[in-house]
C-alpha cells in the first residue's frame, strides 16, 4: 500500500507534462500518469477530477491574486489603475525558474483544440471575476467590463511573449510594456476628430 507523501499533487502534475509532451494528451491516461510516480489511479483522482485539470490546478489562486491587486489598490484607483494593480500582483506566480514549466505546458496545450479551448475560458473565468471585482469598486459600465476584458488580454499577451524562446524579461516587465502600448494605443485620437 502507498502511504501519503508530501507533494503528491505536484508529482503528479509534473509526470503527467511529461507525458503528454513525449506521448500526446490523448494517448497519456491518468492510470499512466499515477503509475509513473509510483501511484494508483485511484489516488490521482483524489487530487484531480481529470487529466485536463493536471494542467489547469492552480487556476483559483492566480484568480485570487488578481483580486488581492485590486483590493490592495487605493480606494481612488481608476480602473486602469486598477488593471496595473491586478496584473502586479499576478507577478509572483510566474518566477523565472517557472519559464520552461510554463513553455513545456503552452506546447501541450497547444497540440490539442479542447486544452486550447480551457485556456481561453480560464481567461474568460478571470475577466468576468475581476469585472466583478471592478463594479463591487464601484467602476460603472462598461468601464468595469473593458477594463477586466483589457486585464485578461495584457496578461494573455505577456504571458505569451513570457514563453517566447530567447525571451529572457520577467512576466512584470513584459505586462508593464503590453499595459503602457495598450494605454498609447487608446490614447490615439479618432480620425477626424483632432
Amino acid at each position: 500500500m502507498v502511504r501519503w507523501q508530501p507533494g503528491t499533487s505536484e508529482r503528479l502534475q509534473a509526470a503527467a507534462l511529461e507525458l503528454f509532451a513525449s506521448n500526446g494528451y490523448e494517448q497519456t491516461t491518468a492510470a499512466e500518469i499515477a503509475q509513473s510516480v509510483g501511484l494508483t489511479e485511484r489516488t490521482f483522482f483524489r487530487h484531480f477530477s481529470d487529466k485536463r485539470e493536471v494542467l489547469f490546478h492552480g487556476q483559483q489562486l492566480l484568480v485570487e491574486a488578481f483580486l488581492g491587486g485590486v483590493a490592495a489598490a487605493p480606494d481612488d484607483a481608476p480602473p486602469m489603475e486598477l488593471v496595473a494593480a491586478a496584473l502586479g500582483a499576478a507577478e509572483e506566480f510566474f518566477p523565472a525558474e517557472r519559464r520552461d514549466h510554463s513553455r513545456l505546458r503552452q506546447t501541450v496545450i497547444d497540440q490539442n483544440p479542447a486544452l486550447q479551448e480551457r485556456e481561453r475560458h480560464k481567461l474568460s473565468v478571470l475577466a468576468a471575476t475581476l469585472g466583478d471585482a471592478l463594479r463591487t469598486r464601484g467602476v460603472a459600465e462598461p468601464a468595469a467590463t473593458l477594463a477586466a476584458e483589457s486585464a485578461a488580454t495584457v496578461f494573455g499577451v505577456a504571458f505569451t511573449q513570457w514563453i517566447a524562446p530567447g525571451e529572457d524579461r520577467s512576466i512584470g516587465e513584459i505586462e508593464r510594456s503590453v499595459l503602457a502600448e495598450l494605454r498609447d494605443l487608446t490614447a490615439v485620437a479618432p480620425a477626424g476628430k483632432a
